[in-house]
C-alpha cells in the first residue's frame, strides 16, 4: 500500500502571522461553481455567492486585518489580505495610500517561530473557510440548497507573500482581470 505525501506549500520557518501582504487563492472542493456565474465578463453572485462576499468583507473585524483587493469567481476567490500588526493605534490608513509611490510591504524576512498571539494567515483562512461551511450546510437542510460531497471547500489555499511593489500592482491587476478572462481560466472547468 502506497501512502500519498501531501507536497508542502508553504515555506518553512515563516510566520505567517507577520506583518505583511499576502496573496491567496481559495477554491470549491472539485472546482463546483458555487457562487454565481460570470456573464458579459462580469461576476453576477448568486445567493451564496452575496454570503462569500460579506464574510470577505467580515474578516476586517480582527484588529490586524485589512483586505486590500479581491475577487469571488464561481468556483474560488482571490483575495490580498494584509497583516498589519496588533496594535491599531500603528495601522496604516490603507485607503489614503498612493500607488505610485513605493510603500512598506511589511516584513517578509524568515523567522523562528515565537510567542504570538497574532492568528496566521491560515488560521484566518481556516476560520473564513469553517463559518461559510457551516452556513452552506444550513442552507441544504433549511433551503433545499445543492448539497455538497465531502467537503465544501478545497482542502488546502494557495497563498503567495506579496514581497515588492511591482508584484503587488502585477496581482491587483491579475485580481481585477479575472473575470474577463474567465473563458481561458483553469479554474473554468
Amino acid at each position: 500500500m502506497v501512502i500519498k505525501t501531501r507536497k508542502q506549500i508553504r515555506l518553512k520557518k515563516y510566520d505567517y502571522s507577520d506583518t505583511g501582504w499576502y496573496f491567496i487563492t481559495i477554491c470549491t472542493q472539485n472546482r463546483k461553481c458555487l457562487f454565481g456565474n460570470v456573464i458579459n465578463n462580469k461576476i453576477i453572485l448568486n445567493k451564496f455567492g452575496n454570503i462569500v462576499y460579506k464574510k470577505i468583507n467580515e474578516l476586517r473585524i480582527y484588529k490586524n486585518v485589512e483586505i486590500d483587493v479581491y475577487c469571488i469567481m464561481p468556483n474560488h476567490i482571490h483575495l490580498i489580505l494584509i497583516i498589519v500588526g496588533a496594535d491599531p493605534c500603528v495601522r496604516p490608513l490603507l485607503k489614503n495610500i498612493n500607488l505610485s509611490q513605493n510603500i512598506d510591504l511589511g516584513s517578509t524576512r524568515g523567522s523562528t517561530p515565537t510567542q504570538k498571539s497574532n492568528p496566521t494567515i491560515g488560521e484566518y483562512v481556516k476560520r473564513f473557510k469553517t463559518l461559510t461551511t457551516f452556513i452552506y450546510i444550513n442552507n441544504v437542510k433549511n433551503n433545499n440548497w445543492p448539497p455538497f460531497e465531502k467537503r465544501l471547500w478545497q482542502r488546502n489555499y494557495y497563498e503567495h507573500i506579496i514581497r515588492n511593489q511591482y508584484d503587488l500592482n502585477r496581482i491587483r491587476q491579475y485580481v481585477r482581470d479575472n473575470p474577463m478572462n474567465w473563458n481561458e481560466d483553469r479554474n473554468n472547468i
